[in-house]
């Protein structure tokens, strides 16, 4: 397991010492997945995201968009959603860690699931730095074919998604981490 770990971390030292356009490619950051990692689909072409808009917590909107330039972690979810409930907490632990001018968690609840709802989920699981945003008539779900809850989508920094992972992860393991700097260029 140690051999494993130390040729992971190598192989990650190595992405990121050969700089950002080289640590997006498909196959080094193939490399880099284990456990929950190894049910990240990685698309052999980056594939265009939505542009519609989604309602923030303050009332206003914004989109997909407004995140370019910086490597983005969507999270689709619900407030009626388990697997979610499980997930969020290491989504919010990778925030903590990685989180900044570079990288962003952004999660968006998708479906009937109420501003109320919403702040007393993150309460109850004590999650304070994630966004709340509301993806309300799943418009944008529909659009990038969200077909169940919860799916992270992996977008790089021109906006296009370049991956995505169907169910709850941990992601805030050491493989998550290893594939997030290799896109960041950390």
């Amino acid at each position: 397991m140690r051999l494993v770990k130390s040729l992971l971390l190598y192989t990650a030292l190595c992405l990121v010492a050969n700089g950002p356009a080289l640590a997006a490619d498909s196959a080094d950051l193939d490399a880099l997945r284990t456990g929950d990692m190894k049910k990240l689909s990685l698309h052999s072409a980056p594939q265009a995201i939505s542009a519609l808009p989604f309602l923030t917590e303050t009332g206003g909107t914004a989109t997909l968009q407004d995140y370019k330039g910086k490597v983005v972690l969507l999270n689709f979810w619900a407030t009626w959603c388990a697997p979610c409930r499980k997930e969020m907490p290491m989504l919010s632990e990778l925030q903590t860690t990685l989180g900044g001018d570079d990288f962003e968690v952004v999660t968006l609840a998708t479906g009937r699931n109420s501003a109320d709802g919403i702040a007393k989920f993150f309460n109850e699981i004590g999650v304070s730095n994630l966004p709340q945003f509301m993806d309300e008539r799943q418009a944008i779900a529909r659009e990038m074919g969200i077909l169940g809850l919860p799916v992270t989508v992996l977008i790089d920094r021109d906006g296009n998604e370049i991956g995505r992972l169907m169910g709850d992860a941990d992601w805030s393991s050491d493989s998550a981490v290893s594939i997030l700097k290799a896109m960041i260029g950390d």
